[in-house]
């Protein structure tokens, strides 16, 4: 039986020199004015949308496109042809896509027509033999009685599983930054090492992502990416609030009633001098900046912060614990 020649421009409702923005607007129009969803029960509406959805995936693809619009003058050739029995090869052979190749739908996914109709074929044999995958004539059915070009469409493309994974830092190392070598395994039991970078002032439960790294894609998906959650540790003489350090500094009673410096050490492993006023109090916080934590994002650092520890002579001198007592009685003679 020969195979009717199909006006998709017309179908669309477009002049053959509509651009791609004309006709997916024409076919969003009537897409949304007959679908099956929107007109159930009317067989006519379904086999409009059927036209509808079909035009649209030749005309809005630039390369079926193409094809079509070579094929249109030429019909009348292809027709005389296929009437006199197809004697010899098919003289549009070299202009249609090659048989066997996969078929990937884009107007509509292939679920949602098989939803939509069930086991009557969603495209024309004449979109079949010019634009199909299935092999042969008119294009075939499955034992379902659907197109085998609709069976046979190619997976499409899935992007990998993201991969998530911990580890631990000590303090100092989320201070300068350091990286870590994760063992990863797949499915098929092979293992593979990822080397992924800490930032320096890395906060804890910060995520970081190795882009890439994760499940391998399917039917050229790319791949997924590694997540690896970091954990800071608690340190002995560094207490972490954000970017600021807080650390406790022991200062002689000598040096905290006349003023002085004391040594305080740094995350970078280095010393400093801290200056400590005349009657400084114990308890007192003294602030060292930009000797904290760096900033992630951005530049610059937190502040360590210095709690001072005031801390008495031993043994206790002896005009000191005179003093000591004589304060001691006078504060008793006054109660």
């Amino acid at each position: 039986m020969a195979t009717t020649f199909k006006d998709y421009y017309a179908t669309l409702g477009v002049p053959r020199t509509a651009t791609e923005k004309e006709i997916r607007s024409a076919f969003r129009k009537l897409a949304r004015k007959h679908h099956p969803d929107v007109n159930q029960g009317d067989a006519s509406a379904e086999e409009r949308f059927k036209e509808i959805n079909e035009a649209h995936e030749v005309l809005g693809d630039p390369e079926k496109r193409k094809k079509y619009d070579e094929l249109g003058p030429r019909w009348q050739e292809y027709e005389q042809w296929e009437r006199a029995g197809r004697p010899g090869p098919n003289p549009f052979e070299a202009r249609t896509a090659p048989r066997g190749e996969p078929f990937e739908y884009r107007t509509v996914s292939p679920d949602e027509l098989e939803d939509l109709f069930g086991n009557s074929a969603p495209f024309s044999d004449f979109f079949e033999q010019f634009f199909g995958g299935g092999g042969g004539g008119g294009g075939g059915r499955d034992a379902r009685g659907r197109s085998q070009t609709f069976r046979q469409r190619a997976t499409p493309p899935a992007r990998g599983q993201d991969v998530e994974g911990e580890t631990d830092v000590t303090l100092e190392e989320a201070y300068s930054g350091t990286s870590r070598t994760i063992e990863l395994t797949d499915g098929e039991g092979r293992s593979r090492r990822v080397e992924i970078k800490i930032p320096a002032g890395i906060h804890e439960g910060a995520r970081v992502r190795a882009s890439g790294q994760g499940g391998s894609g399917a039917g050229g998906g790319g791949a997924g990416d590694l997540f690896v959650k970091v954990h800071v540790r608690d340190h002995a003489g560094f207490t972490r609030h954000g970017s600021n350090v807080e650390a406790r500094v022991q200062v002689p009673l000598a040096v905290a009633i006349a003023g002085g410096s004391v040594p305080v050490r740094t995350l970078r492993g280095t010393t400093v001098s801290l200056t400590i006023p005349a009657a400084t109090q114990n308890g007192s916080r003294l602030r060292l900046r930009g000797l904290g934590m760096p900033h992630v994002r951005g530049e610059g650092a937190g502040d360590l912060i210095a709690v001072v520890d005031v801390r008495l002579p031993v043994p206790v001198p002896e005009e000191l614990d005179s003093w000591a007592k004589h304060q001691q009685a006078e504060g008793a003679s006054k109660e």
